[in-house]
């Protein structure tokens, strides 16, 4: 089952952390985003496997968007 990993706000994407097709831990860093001057991790929200991001650095996204998708472990 796959599972969509979405930004929890407005903001930017700063970096990719996790590879695609790494095994990920719950609360494990995917990627690190800026919004509001600070630096926010985002993190998987199950034990899984990413699949694939749907944004790169410097992309501009709204809260809510598909940043990554998660196969759930």
């Amino acid at each position: 089952m796959t599972e969509e990993i979405t930004a929890p706000m407005l903001g930017k994407i700063l970096r990719l952390v996790a590879k695609p097709g790494a095994l990920l831990a719950e609360d494990e860093t995917v990627l690190v985003m800026e919004a509001m001057k600070m630096e926010i991790d985002v993190v998987a929200p199950a034990k899984g496997r990413l699949v694939e991001f749907k944004v790169a650095p410097g992309a501009a996204v709204d809260a809510g968007a598909v940043l990554a998708i998660l196969e759930r472990a």
